[in-house]
């Protein structure tokens, strides 16, 4: 039995859903490495480069980064790995994260609410009134207060003391 012949770029690249550059540029950083070429130069493929490239996808619409993916991929591979290296204590770890951006988020959606409320029109004129929740507000409860000391900002952005 003959040994199939690997899958050009344009057919992987079709096959996962990405488009050429975007496999280039994972060749590049990796996963997937550059794979061998055919006498006439083009990258032959294995068949298992289309999975690797959804999962790549996948974990990237997770939060994931390229680094990141790369080093499950690669845990995934080693049999004796370290008990933080799988996917179970790398998606923890990310959930929290995206737990923490969610809460920045809602923080920034509240604040600009309450700029909108406030009824704030222009940023200079807003933050030497007391009900402006601008420039001085931050975006989680690690908000120390003392923003609030100061009286007003020059336009080169300079904090000008009281």
């Amino acid at each position: 039995m003959t040994e199939r012949p690997g899958l050009r770029s344009g057919q992987v690249a079709a096959a996962a859903g990405v488009n050429l550059q975007t496999l280039r540029y994972y060749e590049r950083r990796g996963p997937p490495a550059e794979p061998p070429r055919s006498p006439g130069g083009h990258r032959l493929y294995p068949s298992e480069a289309v999975t690797v490239l959804r999962v790549i996808k996948t974990a990237q619409r997770l939060g994931f980064t390229l680094e990141e993916v790369a080093d499950l991929l690669d845990a995934g591979t080693h049999r004796h790995r370290r008990a933080d290296a799988g996917l179970q204590e790398r998606a923890r770890t990310k959930l929290a994260e995206v737990e923490q951006r969610m809460a920045d988020l809602e923080a920034i959606r509240d604040t600009l609410q309450q700029a909108i409320n406030a009824g704030c029109e222009d940023l200079l004129t807003c933050a030497d009134q007391p009900r402006c929740p601008l420039p001085f507000s931050e975006p989680t409860a690690r908000n120390t207060g003392l923003a609030r000391e100061f009286s007003a900002v020059d336009v080169q952005g300079v904090v000008v003391l009281p």
